[in-house]
């Protein structure tokens, strides 16, 4: 697979990375911790070499990664995060030192590593000053335990505030044919600062790919059962992405969710997208969007197609928006 570099930082990593949270978190019940080694083994035999946990998705999330590439430990690059009280989003947000090294101290065990690659911090913290966060992973830089810094949903003005004291080489936040703030707000500052970034939900929750529609159920323990862009109407209402999606992917015999990835891919050298799955076929599916290449054309037709389609509902309820810092 081919690799890029985040940024200006010198790591280097697969096109296409796994997002690891849905092995266990946050859309059911995920597998079981055999299968969910074999999936994480599969996508590195792949060719990824980039996989993204974190201590909110739960300490067996975070031991199924580290014992499922403990055998190939220095061929990848593994990043987690920390900054929730508790380990728990619900719980609100708690990036204090003592607890950063609480985090990062159990995420070495749980990983069977003496490093993490590269420690986000989940979500900014208003009560602890990016500063204060941004030396504390630095000194954890500096005693080994950690090698990258990185961020998740920060806007540009604290980016800046941190890359200040510790430079990052990541930002990760939410991007897609579905939500493109980022394109403005961010993707300015991070081309200034040489800052790699790494889109989570790149199929936007499994709606990129086209089986999700508006008589889709999901369970009461799916994220998805609170998301206001996947009430039923809002499905409904966007569909349009979905028939010109298809309608591009039939013309290239290719599938929607590779068209949304390498439309990912095409927009910087620097990005990095990390679609997650528990199916094989899926995960098949995905990376071989890293070889399907777009032209110009196809790119300006997607272009004018998303001017046409506005998108209906919010990303989050109301609770986790309030987690974002802008």
């Amino acid at each position: 697979m081919e690799q890029r570099q985040l940024g200006r930082s010198g790591l280097t990593v697969s096109a296409i990375g796994f997002g690891c949270m849905g092995l266990s978190y946050g859309y059911g019940p995920g597998l079981d911790r055999q299968d969910g080694i074999r999936m994480i083994r599969a996508a590195f035999e792949r060719g990824v070499t980039l996989f993204d946990t974190a201590e909110a998705y739960g300490a067996r999330n975070e031991e199924m990664v580290g014992e499922a590439l403990a055998p190939m430990r220095d061929q990848v690059v593994i990043a987690t995060k920390f900054g929730f009280r508790h380990g728990n989003p619900d719980a609100g947000l708690d990036s204090s030192p003592a607890r950063i090294r609480l985090v990062v101290d159990k995420a070495l065990r749980h990983l069977r590593t003496d490093h993490i690659d590269l420690l986000y911090q989940h979500r900014v913290d208003p009560h602890v000053p990016v500063e204060e966060v941004a030396a504390t992973v630095k000194a954890l830089i500096t005693e080994g335990k950690v090698r990258h810094f990185g961020m998740s949903e920060a806007g540009a003005d604290t980016i800046r505030r941190a890359h200040a004291i510790q430079p990052l080489t990541a930002l990760q936040s939410e991007y897609s044919l579905w939500w493109r703030e980022p394109e403005q707000q961010l993707f300015p500052t991070l081309q200034e600062l040489g800052i790699g970034f790494i889109p989570f939900s790149p199929l936007s929750k499994g709606f990129l790919t086209g089986a999700i529609d508006a008589n889709s159920q999901f369970a009461a323990d799916d994220f998805r059962h609170v998301v206001p862009r996947f009430a039923s109407d809002m499905r409904q209402a966007n569909q349009q992405l979905i028939t010109a999606l298809r309608q591009l992917a039939t013309a290239k015999g290719v599938t929607p969710a590779q068209i949304a990835l390498a439309w990912l891919l095409a927009q910087r050298p620097w990005i990095v997208p990390i679609p997650g799955t528990t199916k094989l076929h899926r995960l098949e599916e995905n990376l071989a969007a890293a070889s399907v290449g777009l032209a110009e054309s196809e790119l300006q037709q997607i272009e004018q197609q998303l001017l046409t389609l506005p998108i209906a509902g919010d990303r989050y309820p109301p609770a986790r928006a309030a987690l974002i810092n802008r």
